[in-house]
């Protein structure tokens, strides 16, 4: 039985609205429990201190080295690592465009688009890298900088998600994710080959999610059905009605 916390107008109260947005194990398990070992991840940098903590993230970096040496463990390492500063800032870009995600397709295919984003991205950027330093084009340094984050799984998600948008928000979300992309790369070290190619990266993954499974997305019929009318609310519940609807509820 669901329970609606109600406002004095009948409109769903705070509590409930929080709970339609905010990543839960129960309607978005993989959302949730990748912030929770995002925090774990978080919390042993700052335990094991600034000398070990660079180590691990060193040896987790999908940088050129370390992809040529052990490929499939620095992939799945490096994801599970971010900014000891940024944690609450990703419970917020992940209620906005992995967990919504996550509540139309489930669990697995939400790993899929995100692990896509991670994966192909990370190569397309840096086989290039490592075709380079190969050949001499650049310094051997250029091999082991540091590249850990979920950044480009992050992008691959939102590209898929703007296809599930209607049409009139499609052209407004592609917009703040080119600006987003933008803001990453000018507070980095802009001109930096690092920051290149971050850009670089974030850019193919956003274009993964995009267009990489928009036929995917159009084929399970979800083009075009998160409609937003007022409140983010609203439109969850909107998602929902159908399938009420066609179980033979008369609940709104």
């Amino acid at each position: 039985m669901r329970v609606e916390v109600m406002t004095s107008k009948g409109r769903p109260g705070w509590t409930t609205r929080a709970a339609v947005l905010l990543p839960n194990p129960i309607t978005t398990p993989f959302t949730f429990w990748y912030l929770a070992v995002l925090l774990a991840t978080t919390i042993l940098q700052r335990v094991v201190g600034e000398t070990v903590s660079a180590k691990l993230l060193a040896m987790s970096s999908t940088d050129a080295l370390n992809l040529w040496h052990r490929p499939v463990m620095s992939l799945i390492s490096s994801a599970l690592w971010i900014s000891d500063s940024g944690w609450a800032a990703y419970v917020v870009i992940f209620a906005l465009a992995v967990a919504p995600l996550e509540r139309r397709v489930g669990a697995g295919w939400t790993f899929a688009v995100f692990a896509s984003g991670h994966v192909l991205a990370t190569l397309a950027t840096e086989l290039p890298v490592m075709w380079a330093l190969r050949g001499g084009l650049l310094p051997r340094t250029d091999g082991r900088w540091l590249d850990i984050g979920v950044s480009y799984g992050f992008f691959a998600t939102a590209g898929a998600m703007v296809t599930v948008l209607a049409p009139g928000l499609r052209r407004w979300a592609a917009l703040a994710i080119l600006l987003c992309i933008g803001v990453i790369y000018v507070t980095d070290e802009p001109g930096s080959l690092l920051a290149v190619v971050t850009l670089a990266g974030h850019l193919t993954a956003a274009l993964i999610g995009l267009f990489g499974w928009r036929g995917w997305v159009h084929r399970r019929g979800l083009a075009g059905t998160l409609k937003f009318r007022g409140t983010p609310f609203r439109a969850e519940r909107d998602r929902v009605r159908p399938a009420a609807a066609l179980a033979g509820s008369t609940r709104p």
